[in-house]
């Protein structure tokens, strides 16, 4: 009898769904809370190299800054920034290398409108977004440069090994530090002079900590994308660097486009709407992101 739901994802996978779970069960069992942290502090993070894609206007003047996560090279016009009040957004591009990684292309468009989307919302903390046809102070644009795709038979198996630990741990498991993903961006904002007002080339590998694992090719880069377009979008609203400094509480807007609501601008909503709930249940069983995420407008027709 074929298998349905979760299930026939193991088995396209090789793996046993029973036997699985009676492996992460007796995994589970033998985790005490000593192991946990010592997992947590040697978990794995995948290797992604900060690179250019010879997209920008100019890589003149980018200073280096690393967080706890990601890395990049930054350039911010903070008195051009700060007094701009309109921007636009040109879609989400790839370099030939970084297409060349994924096979399905619906797949890298899911990965570009995340970016799209993120940087739309988050910069509508204090941007006004227009659409594509309108003039604006500012416009922006990014190309992704490396993608490093998800390992979807690591990430089968560190979904089984999670949903069986769940069973008797109060606590989640860390993913498996196997076949982890990354991604590599690099952005710019234009403003009317035709001249670079910040750019930022950036990189971040998925983690065993902060990256559920989604059987999919473009699992970790989906889930990175929208994480690239907070911090770019941070640097053009603030004019200064996103990195460093305590976490911040997000705005009301961004909390209700979070969760599927509607975008503060109409010129949002040609991305397409977050997948709210829905992606995070998906996300927790290790869903695919194409599951739960329809996508840019043209998607959805």
């Amino acid at each position: 009898m074929q298998p349905k739901g979760l299930a026939s994802y193991f088995f396209q996978f090789g793996l046993d769904p029973l036997m699985v779970r009676r492996a992460a069960e007796g995994f589970g069992i033998r985790f005490t809370c000593v192991g946990l942290l010592m997992f947590a502090c040697l978990a794995g993070c995948a290797k992604v190299p900060l690179q250019s894609g010879a997209s920008l206007s100019s890589y003149d003047n980018l200073v280096s800054e690393k967080s706890l996560l990601a890395k990049a090279a930054i350039k911010a016009d903070r008195d051009a920034l700060l007094s701009a009040r309109t921007v636009r957004i040109i879609p989400t591009g790839f370099t030939p290398t970084a297409a060349a990684m994924v096979e399905d292309p619906k797949d890298l468009r899911l990965v570009a409108n995340a970016i799209d989307r993120s940087l739309c919302v988050s910069l509508s903390d204090r941007l006004q977004v227009v659409g594509s046809g309108q003039a604006a102070d500012l416009t922006v644009r990014a190309n992704v440069t490396v993608l490093v795709p998800t390992n979807a038979a690591a990430a089968a198996l560190s979904t089984a090994t999670s949903l069986g630990t769940s069973v008797v741990l109060p606590v989640s498991v860390p993913r498996l530090p196997l076949g982890l993903g990354g991604l590599g961006v690099e952005a710019e904002a234009i403003g009317v002079d035709g001249k670079q007002k910040a750019a930022m080339v950036w990189a971040r590998g998925a983690n065993s900590i902060t990256e559920k694992p989604r059987m999919s090719k473009v699992g970790d880069a989906y889930s990175l994308a929208s994480k690239f377009g907070n911090d770019f979008a941070a640097l053009i609203v603030k004019g200064k660097s996103p990195f460093g400094g305590m976490p911040e509480i997000p705005s009301l807007q961004k909390m209700r486009s979070g969760l599927g609501g509607k975008a503060k601008y109409t010129a949002c909503e040609t991305f397409g709407r977050a997948p709210g709930v829905a992606g995070l249940v998906t996300g927790q069983l290790g869903m695919p992101p194409g599951w739960s995420d329809k996508g840019d407008a043209t998607a959805r027709k």
